[in-house]
């Protein structure tokens, strides 16, 4: 991976968005709909896009928020929709978009009181609190986020009446009734001015931030937190949960400074990362630059992305925590110190994260189910709480109540954050630390990843890989323990490939954008082991879709 000249470093003049330039697209450029990257792509992360290249316009916001009322109305999903929106300069126009056409629709519709930011984890935990003991008239929700990506992005994505991501057969729906009313120049919307929709009947402009503040203690110990006298460093990376740490401190009487306050459609604020774009990944060390050098100042600290479904916690022993690494200290933890949840309960862990999750797991008596990537194959788990926790290589995660009950089905960067804190405060060691004893125990991953060119072509046959294609026997030295084209966890698909040995396995996957394919690796011998198996895995892969 090429590393800009400007990585890390304070995000230049000339990187910044034309705020003006993009709302002015967003409202009057029409997609060209012969070009397919400007139609609808409704995926479990929903549709995103940019205005600048008429990927994400009105007429797309108009379009799939019809088709989402088309569809709850077939499914007879008529109670509240929750719809939050992030900090990115798109989303409060989208949100406007999308309330005018659900106003006409007659949904009733739930928004923050005064046009206020809510995270992903919040609109999940709306819902489920709301259904919870119903059996009819369920609640859904909205979120307007294209989650980390860079500032000229926007993001329009459905949370169904579990709470979670939408399935694929939710979102092949959308999608396919989208694209149909774009080619009919949405000529099947309703729509009401939004002057109007904000003073219907069916608008609600609730409060949603205190009953999730007021529920986090029956997720989090925040008493040991706040009896540790634990100083706590925040920086929401001019994101959602801007407005929800404050709330926090002062509810549970917390030592907790949130060290960036700043609101800013162009995040001129940022260190750039890796790639030399402005990117809120809180798990990127190019990007949480400025909360790393703050590290020795607070005994804990932790960022979050724009809709806080994602994690970075900054531990004064190393620095920013690999996210892989925080994972298996959070299992370890979780597992040891929740009693109340079933002993049957389960850790869900995506197939190129890493493999010392599985050696915590064992080590617990806790079976793995390792999942094809995508938070959404968590949901069913997390829901019926057959899943204790369900986590991905890409800093998001969630897990149950206190009381073995779920709390979120989507990601939930603020509940880890807390999570973070709550380790350290009641054993007197940071996550750093903590991983260190797990990798004195188990061995050190040397973990990577990676991509490689492929066409159009090779990435589909790469996708419908079957194991008898392989025919290698061996891995960087080691006898091959598996050939994987399904999921072990639940049998579903994984587009792709993971091959495992005993000390060290490879997952490679399409993109779905990009002419490449992306190669997971992971090794517990060495940096140089972790190397021939990278060698090994193009190799091998290059010669069964060639």
């Amino acid at each position: 991976m090429s590393i800009s000249p400007l990585a890390g470093k304070k995000a230049p003049a000339s990187l910044l968005i034309d705020v003006k330039k993009l709302l002015s697209e967003y409202r009057e450029r029409k997609p060209d709909l012969s070009d397919p990257q400007q139609r609808v792509s409704f995926g479990t992360s929903g549709h995103r896009g940019t205005p600048l290249d008429g990927s994400f316009t009105e007429s797309h916001i108009v379009a799939i928020t019809q088709a989402l009322c088309d569809y709850r109305k077939s499914k007879g999903i008529d109670g509240p929709l929750f719809m939050g929106k992030d900090t990115h300069a798109v989303s409060t126009p989208a949100q406007q978009t999308a309330l005018e056409v659900l106003c006409a629709n007659g949904v009733e519709t739930v928004i923050q009181a005064n046009d206020g930011y809510t995270p992903t984890p919040v609109i999940s935990h709306a819902i489920l609190n709301y259904n919870r003991d119903r059996a009819s008239h369920l609640s859904d929700g909205i979120v307007i986020t294209p989650s980390h990506n860079p500032p000229k992005d926007g993001g329009f994505k459905y949370n169904a009446t579990n709470g979670g991501p939408a399935d694929v057969d939710i979102t092949q729906w959308v999608q396919d009734r989208a694209n149909e009313l774009l080619k009919s120049n949405n000529a099947g919307v309703k729509r009401t001015p939004i002057e109007s929709a904000l003073k219907a009947p069916n608008t609600h402009a609730n409060d949603l931030v205190m009953p999730y503040v007021d529920d986090l203690e029956s997720a989090i110990d925040i008493a040991a937190i706040r009896d540790a006298k634990l100083r706590i460093g925040v920086d929401p990376l001019g994101g959602a949960s801007v407005q929800y740490w404050e709330p926090i401190q002062k509810k549970y009487g917390l030592d907790l400074t949130v060290v960036n306050k700043v609101l800013d459609p162009t995040f001129s604020f940022m260190t750039v990362d890796h790639d030399g774009q402005i990117r809120m990944d809180c798990s990127s060390p190019y990007a949480m630059v400025a909360l790393i050098a703050l590290k020795d100042k607070f005994q804990i600290a932790f960022g979050n992305d724009p809709d806080s479904d994602r994690h970075g916690i900054v531990a004064p022993s190393v620095g920013l925590l690999n996210p892989n690494h925080f994972l298996a200290v959070a299992v370890r933890y979780l597992f040891s110190n929740r009693p109340q949840w079933s002993k049957t309960a389960g850790v869900g862990k995506t197939l190129v994260s890493s493999g010392i999750i599985d050696r915590v797991a064992a080590s617990l008596g806790r079976k793995v189910v390792e999942v094809p990537v995508g938070f959404k194959w968590f949901v069913d788990g997390l829901f019926a709480g057959t899943l204790g926790f369900g986590g991905e290589e890409s800093a998001g995660a969630s897990f149950l109540r206190r009381d073995g009950s779920v709390w979120s089905t989507d990601k939930d960067g603020i509940l880890l954050d807390l999570l973070a804190a709550e380790i350290t405060a009641r054993t007197g060691k940071d996550p750093g630390q903590h991983f260190a004893e797990i990798a004195g125990q188990f061995g050190t991953p040397f973990y990577t990843r990676a991509d490689a060119a492929a066409t159009p072509a090779q990435k589909a046959a790469l996708k419908k890989l079957s194991p008898e294609q392989v025919k290698e026997t061996q891995l960087a030295g080691e006898p091959i323990t598996a050939k994987l084209t399904r999921a072990p966890g639940n049998d579903a698909p994984i587009g792709g490939l993971k091959v495992t040995a005993a000390n060290g396995w490879f997952a490679a996957r399409p993109s779905g954008t990009e002419n490449v394919y992306k190669i997971y690796a992971e090794s517990f011998k060495s940096r140089e082991h972790l190397a021939a198996i990278m060698d090994e895995a193009k190799r091998l892969v290059d010669s069964v879709i060639a």
